[in-house]
């Protein structure tokens, strides 16, 4: 309970508090009011109360808590307790003892009516720290700052009008420290309410009063006709126009459009009961009785006084009672309310209020993007309920984590209000919140601060007192601070400052901003996962995206990759070099976004270069995938079509290889749109290319087909995003592709941004991905072929030519592990293979050596025994060569093999041989 007796309660906490030390073990509300109390320069041997006799000892409240406060009397009689009411300034009207004799040992400050208990006069005390925290409080013991208090404790709680909700003044217990009890908090909130249901009466009994007036004033008037009866949804209608007329005090005509094209006019006038309450009554007149007035020259506010009033209606505030009635008759049918001015105001700013929150739960939150949805908050706050808001979230918020701790990188996120100079913090920059500010114990705490006067906020003020000067001059005067509470976690600040309205803010006001707060709250929480789970999809699918092209002289390539704006979906391209100096260009583009659809993009692109490294025609690669994609839409489907597990469902490919050696490419597509060839000429085509089925349907074969591209041309790969656009045409799309391709000697980069510029959707609705490659071609000065029949014989003047030309190429260092090589090559396919052979050496990037045949047999690489006399040729072929592989054609196969065109280290690979590696002759 914090008593003086605890180590390390109040007392200790109190000293290093006061040292300047850091605190521990203190509650929230306590400390806050010690460093406000601090702020505010006082000391606890210094708070002075001051004393005022301006005290209203005979009004509403006075008379609402007088029967409250004798049971309260009666209840602690003999006990040591003091029963104190407060008014909202903290001004103690009226103090109660349980033990009368002892209020005569208490200091005046304790006894005597007067003393104003203000925070900013007496420190951390009952009064003051109720009306400071607009809530139930306890204060035990050194928990009060004044030294005078501290051997007493106090529970204390706000009394409300029920109608308006402002604070009317306070309930107070005081108690010696050690007579805490939490039963004293069930009865002090009872004997709360018990007032604030007698301040309810009270107005309804002054709404009674200006009822009989009417009445009696309609009791001596003649009778009129009476007017055409009304439906529930035309009273719903006529009584929010009737309580504006209310608020507004005077008296007023106003016509009011009634569903059927109907139409009613409403008239308000004052009218005070005898007992000197001053309210409004209004009535409707119909347009037959306005006619009717009109023609026998009546006043129409003084006609409308004559018409039989229908109490069917009920009064404002009856309306709001349960258990209120009303007067029925036939004579009373153009009534629609009676009420005071103050009451009118209440329900019109209540009814403003459902509003504002209604259209909040349709306007906070439309996208998935933090900021957004934080500026959503503060246009809608602005200005219905507040002049200027400030949102200030933390980074790990802005980036899509949970924050570890909210007041740490604090940025200022949102400024928004009704001028734009007003100097706040602008948006971006980084907050170093001080300990006095009412944002910081809005944030580590999770609670709302009000802070009705900021011209008296020291906390406030000592954040930056240069700038706050110079916001106090635009005149904002009053501050919300509301934390940003979703799942229990703070994701940041929202305050909202009041500058033009000269009234501060209220518990209502409080009441809303904590509404709308909490609303987007749940919708920035909403957009922060959203942002982690994006950027985590995005980081894999990069991950799983080429990083880099390797090193090949067929094309030079450039690209793009566009994630979709409504999340990331499973486009993928890639640039794989085959042999024979031939590359091939893969688009491809799963359906559907997110995770899953990342995850699977990863497993086709592998599959992909995978199948590409079999050095497969194009249409072979396609049959693959799709039945790769088939069998895994199968495993994670299962046989269960309910077990809510989704396949891949589709997936489209498109699969090129282009050869610099003949510059012919060879293309197959799988439900992918056309590649777009620009001649050198800059003439731009989309080519008949058969569309082929999916990925995945099964069963369909795909084509080929099969283009001469002359050196400069391009090859311009896509997804469908690029062109797919709902608002644009897809064949207006297709004619800005075609312009922005039409300039063959741009590089392929330019390309590609000329193509983001100019084509691309400004709102993706689908991932893009985009290749360009401009064709190269292999200097025919750098292929040599030979046509050999199969004769072993022949095997030996191969070797020579190859030798002579390895020497004009200037490779002399290579021939002999070359002269090795190609002698194996030759001698299995004349020995295995059908003739005639082909031999072709290809000079680019490394020496590729490739002897074909018309046989199909593929050869296998194995470790020959030492008693076999063969089986070693093409353990000798991959020793000497960086890579070697079977390709098959049409007629046939072609066994090839890379040289690197350097040795390392200046050694021949042939001597790294061991000799227990060739076979004995």
């Amino acid at each position: 309970m914090g008593l003086v007796a605890d180590e390390f309660g109040p007392v200790i906490a109190r000293e290093h508090f006061l040292l300047g030390e850091t605190v521990d073990g203190v509650r929230n509300p306590i400390l806050s009011s010690w460093e406000r109390s601090r702020s505010l320069g006082l000391s606890p041997d210094g708070c002075e109360l001051p004393y005022t006799e301006d005290l209203d000892l005979d009004g509403r409240l006075m008379h609402a808590a007088a029967p409250v406060l004798d049971r309260l009397e009666a209840r602690f009689a003999g006990a040591s307790m003091n029963i104190s009411l407060a008014d909202s300034r903290g001004a103690v009207l009226q103090r109660r003892f349980g033990d009368p004799v002892s209020a005569r040992r208490l200091e005046p400050i304790q006894s005597v009516p007067g003393f104003v208990f203000a925070e900013k006069f007496g420190g951390t005390n009952g009064i003051g720290l109720a009306l400071a925290e607009r809530r139930l409080v306890n204060v035990y013991g050194a928990e009060h700052f004044a030294e005078r208090s501290q051997s007493n404790a106090c529970s204390a709680i706000p009394v409300r009008d029920p109608l308006s909700g402002r604070i009317e003044g306070v309930l107070c217990f005081g108690y010696p420290r050690d007579r805490a009890d939490v039963a004293l908090d069930i009865v002090i909130s009872r004997a709360a309410e018990a007032i604030e249901r007698r301040l309810l009466e009270e107005s309804s009994a002054r709404e009674r009063a200006l009822l009989r007036a009417y009445l009696d004033l309609r009791n001596h008037l003649p009778a009129a006709p009476a007017a055409g009866g009304l439906g529930a949804e035309d009273r719903v209608l006529l009584e929010e126009r009737a309580t504006e007329l209310i608020s507004s005090a005077r008296r007023a005509s106003v016509e009011v459009a009634l569903p059927g094209g109907r139409r009613v006019t409403l008239l308000s006038r004052p009218v005070t009961s005898a007992s000197g309450v001053e309210g409004v009554v209004v009535e409707a007149a119909f347009p037959e009785r306005l006619h009717l007035l009109a023609a026998t020259g009546t006043d129409v506010a003084e006609g409308a006084a004559r018409e039989p009033p229908d109490l069917h209606a009920p009064a404002p505030g009856a309306a709001a009672r349960p258990g209120e009635t009303v007067p029925h008759g036939p004579e009373a049918e153009a009534l629609v309310l009676v009420g005071e001015p103050g009451v009118g105001r209440f329900a019109v700013a209540a009814r403003r209020r459902l509003e504002l929150l209604s259209e909040a739960s349709t306007r906070i939150g439309t996208t998935l993007d933090v900021t957004r949805t934080a500026r959503e908050l503060a246009e809608m706050a602005v200005p219905r309920l507040a002049d200027y808001v400030t949102i200030d979230l933390p980074e790990a918020v802005l980036r899509g984590d949970e924050p570890a701790s909210p007041a740490r990188d604090l940025h200022r996120a949102v400024v928004h209000g009704i001028r734009d100079d007003c100097p706040f913090y602008p948006a971006g920059e980084r907050l170093d919140l001080q300990p006095t500010t009412p944002q910081l114990p809005c944030l580590t705490g999770g609670r709302t601060v009000l802070e009705p006067d900021l011209r008296s906020a020291a906390g406030w003020i000592a954040q930056n007192r240069v700038n706050a000067q110079r916001i106090l001059a635009h005149n904002v005067h009053s501050l919300i601070a509301v934390p940003l509470l979703a799942r229990g976690i703070a994701l940041g600040i929202a305050s909202f400052y009041r500058a033009r309205d000269p009234a501060p803010f209220g518990d209502d006001d409080r009441a809303l901003a904590q509404e709308l707060a909490t609303r987007a709250a749940i919708c920035i929480d909403n957009a922060r996962r959203y942002t982690r789970e994006h950027a985590m999809v995005l980081a894999l699918q990069h991950s799983l995206l080429p990083q880099g092209f390797p090193e090949q002289n067929a094309v030079e390539v450039a690209h793009r990759y566009l994630p979709a704006e409504s999340g990331v979906g499973g486009d993928w391209f890639d640039v794989i070099p085959l042999s024979g100096t031939r590359v091939a260009l893969v688009v491809g583009d799963v359906v559907g976004h997110g995770l899953h659809a990342a995850a699977t993009m990863g497993r086709l692109r592998t599959a992909a270069r995978n199948f590409a490294e079999l050095d497969l025609p194009p249409d072979e690669v396609l049959t693959h995938l799709d039945n790769l994609v088939a069998r895994l839409d199968r495993e994670e489907c299962g046989d269960d079509p309910f077990s809510g597990i989704t396949g891949i469902i589709g997936a489209t490919c498109l699969y090129v290889i282009y050869d610099p050696t003949s510059q012919w490419c060879t293309m197959a597509r799988a439900g992918h749109l056309p590649p777009a060839l620009v001649r050198p000429d800059g003439t731009v085509t989309f080519p008949d290319l058969p569309a082929g089925p999916p990925l995945g349907l099964g069963g369909l074969p795909f084509e080929t087909a099969e283009f001469h591209l002359p050196e400069g041309s391009q090859l311009v790969l896509y997804t469908d995003g690029l062109l797919e656009d709902r608002d644009r045409d897809f064949d207006t799309a297709v004619e800005q592709l075609r312009a922005a391709l039409a300039h063959p000697s741009r590089p392929p980069e330019d390309t590609c941004r000329e193509v983001a510029e100019r084509v691309v959707p400004r709102h993706p609705a689908d991932d893009i991905a985009l290749l360009v490659a401009r064709t190269h071609a292999l200097d025919p000065h750098r292929i040599a072929s030979w046509d050999l029949p199969a004769d072993p014989a022949l095997v030996s003047s191969v070797r020579g030519a190859v030798t002579g030309r390895l020497t004009a190429w200037g490779l002399d260092e290579i021939a002999f592990d070359t002269e090795l090589l190609l002698s194996e090559l030759v001698t299995n396919a004349v020995r295995y293979g059908t003739g005639p052979i082909r031999v072709r050496l290809l000079y680019d990037r490394a020496l590729t050596c490739e002897v074909a045949d018309h046989s199909s047999t593929a050869p296998h690489l194995r470790h020959a025994a030492t008693t076999d006399e063969g089986g070693r040729g093409l353990f000798l072929v991959a020793r000497l060569s960086q890579a070697w592989g079977t390709r098959y054609t049409d007629d046939g196969k072609v066994i090839w093999a890379e040289c690197p065109l350097e040795m390392s280290a200046g050694r021949s690979a042939a001597a790294e041989i061991s000799l227990d590696d060739i076979p004995a002759i």
